[in-house]
């Protein structure tokens, strides 16, 4: 049969392991004359498609393309919205159905057939797009909004639903336009057949879930946002999937996509498997995968998930069941070379497109370039401040002057890499507790922590990043199968914290010396870090010629009259004040700000004499 879809070069690229855009070739695809179906398959003894088209019957058989492991046919007549699974029988005669590793939509689950679809739409985000690859994320304001779609906004009246893409759009656009953040991050949206994995289990790696719509209506939903000037975030997981039959476990009746060795192809935290990184098409299909989004659906970044599990090949795991690489080291070679690969990629075929690592361990060079030996990242989530700070604001406020390291220990890391200050829905699931929980004191106390926390968050180095719910003092714990406690908004705490993060939101945005440095010493300077006596830290941020002092009290106790050396004399405006009574605070502060007098302190020419409010923080900017 004709065979003018797949040429010389998609199989060399793709037997290589280089190739980008598979999902192009293989999959179902519209031709001319009908829909042509290809696999990978190299250890199937035959390979039929079948669907709603055909019965179900073995009418449409496939046949191997050379020696390349594909297998093709072409159906004539077919056309957009038909169904159909890939029948796979093994040399051992098992045979299996399998879902298109490919497929572009899939039905509901747990329905699993994959459909013939069309990805055509009319795109309206070409001011977006055009300024896109010229914009650089390091030394650009990012601040993240993360939500699981499923649960962001239920209806009131109908808990129990979802909203989907196309409803979800202007909702979701003006609020996180309204809050002032600068992206959208979704927990995935690729197709999972276990709701409650939160998409963390994937197995349409090329398919939006059809729990909430079609294609288009994702497209549409990125397309809002985009024409809203909010930058969309997609969770992304290479690190493991799901044993599930119809997926791509022993999908040819070997073990394909994954290692057949336990020890290296078995996840044990997850019960899924991992992918053999070593085998060249599989990084193809991976890359093609990461590349798909940012081609088809506009996404602008991939956060990957879970890679500390990939880079580790004794990851969770104890002695003996382990097997260490070539140099009888720990560290998972192929792992490594497939990140640097996919970075590399996404870079150089996606300029302005960027990836987050989410790792958690002291691994160097994460968001370093590959040619500088790193892994290419263009962030990583700073998992110590989180944990530090967390541990810290749990404590009792008498006797956080003990544990004043846990405050200031990120001074001495917070440059070696470009760090993303992430406080996910990790934090406040599986008994966990909310953020209003997992802080000390009364019921006001913890949402003054909580302000004293986010405000921190947003004035320290680094890119900033709050999970749905966080940012209205939700007391439950998230769950998947509720909505956010928008009711809260009801009470003039919850709305004072959300205002807080929404100006504070404002005011990161708005101040370059405030982000363009993030990443960089030059940006930063510590005033008093040592006070624990009284569990206070201050610093000055620098950048395009502004100097900001930062102030954080940690303490119940309002403070007068204390002294901190500053740079330059003049008026130091009070730009913010974490206990304003528009938070809902107490009102201590300086009345808009302070005249910096000749006095040396702090080994600083000058010197602000300030009211501390109790447990919150201030942010003075100098006189230029």
């Amino acid at each position: 049969m004709p065979q003018p879809w797949i040429t010389e070069d998609d199989l060399y690229y793709f037997n290589e392991g280089t190739h980008a855009r598979l999902y192009r070739t293989l999959g179902a695809q519209q031709r001319p004359n009908g829909v042509s179906f290809a696999v990978w398959a190299p250890d199937a003894a035959a390979v039929h498609v079948i669907g709603d088209f055909n019965g179900w019957s073995d009418d449409h058989p496939l046949s191997p393309v050379g020696h390349s492991g594909i297998w093709q046919t072409l159906v004539e007549g077919l056309g957009f919205g038909a169904l159909y699974k890939l029948r796979i029988t093994a040399k051992s005669g098992q045979v299996q159905e399998k879902t298109d590793p490919f497929a572009f939509h899939c039905e509901i689950a747990p329905k699993t057939a994959a459909v013939v679809q069309d990805l055509s739409y009319t795109w309206g985000d070409e001011a977006w797009m055009s300024t896109r690859a010229t914009t650089r994320p390091a030394t650009a304001p990012l601040s993240v909004y993360e939500l699981h779609l499923g649960s962001w906004m239920r209806p009131p009246e109908a808990p129990h639903v979802s909203l989907g893409y196309r409803d979800a759009a202007v909702k979701l656009a003006d609020y996180v336009a309204e809050q002032g953040y600068t992206h959208v991050e979704f927990m995935p949206l690729t197709e999972h057949p276990y709701y409650p994995s939160w998409g963390y289990q994937t197995t349409g790696y090329f398919a939006p879930t059809s729990r909430y719509g079609t294609p288009q209506d994702l497209m549409y939903l990125i397309d809002t946002l985009h024409q809203r000037g909010i930058g969309v975030i997609l969770d992304w997981v290479p690190s493991h999937f799901p044993s599930d039959a119809h997926g791509l476990a022993l999908f040819d009746g070997t073990h394909l996509y994954e290692h057949a060795d336990p020890r290296k192809g078995y996840h044990p935290d997850w019960n899924s498997l991992i992918f053999n990184y070593n085998r060249h098409e599989v990084r193809a299909f991976l890359i093609s995968s990461a590349a798909f989004w940012a081609d088809v659906y506009h996404i602008d970044a991939l956060r990957v998930d879970a890679v500390a599990s990939m880079l580790y090949l004794d990851y969770s795991r104890q002695e003996g069941e382990w097997i260490p690489n070539v140099h009888g080291g720990r560290e998972n070679l192929e792992a490594i070379a497939f990140l640097r690969q996919l970075n590399d990629t996404i870079h150089r075929e996606h300029p302005g497109v960027f990836t987050i690592a989410e790792e958690s361990t002291s691994w160097p060079k994460v968001s370093h370039p590959t040619e500088e030996g790193g892994l290419g990242f263009d962030f990583k989530w700073d998992m110590g401040w989180m944990h530090d700070t967390l541990s810290y604001l749990a404590r009792d406020p008498i006797h956080r002057r003990y544990h004043h390291n846990e405050l200031t220990f990120r001074g001495m890391y917070q440059f070696s890499e470009r760090f993303v200050m992430a406080l996910s829905h990790d934090e406040v699931v599986h008994l966990k507790g909310s953020m209003p929980e997992k802080m000390a004191g009364d019921d006001w106390q913890r949402l003054a922590n909580l302000r004293l926390l986010y405000t921190q968050q947003w004035l320290s180095p680094g890119k900033k990043h709050l999970f749905m719910g966080m940012d209205i003092g939700q007391w439950s714990e998230w769950a998947h199968d509720r909505s956010v406690d928008w009711h809260l908004l009801e009470h003039p705490n919850h709305r004072g914290l959300q205002r807080l993060v929404r100006d504070l939101n404002t005011l990161y945005r708005g101040e370059p010396g405030l982000f363009k440095h993030d990443h960089s010493q030059d940006g930063f300077e510590w005033v008093d870090p040592d006070n624990a006596d009284e569990s206070l830290i201050s610093f000055l941020r620098r950048g395009e010629g502004d100097t900001f002092l930062v102030l954080l009290n940690f303490t119940p106790l309002p403070r007068e009259d204390v002294p901190f050396g500053v740079p330059v004399g003049g008026h130091w405006a009070e730009r913010f004040n974490s206990d304003a009574p528009l938070y809902e605070g107490s009102g201590k502060g300086n009345l808009g700000g302070l005249t910096a007098q000749p006095s040396p302190l702090h080994g600083r020419p000058f010197r602000l004499t300030v009211t501390l409010p109790p447990l919150g923080g201030l942010i003075f900017k100098a006189p230029r």
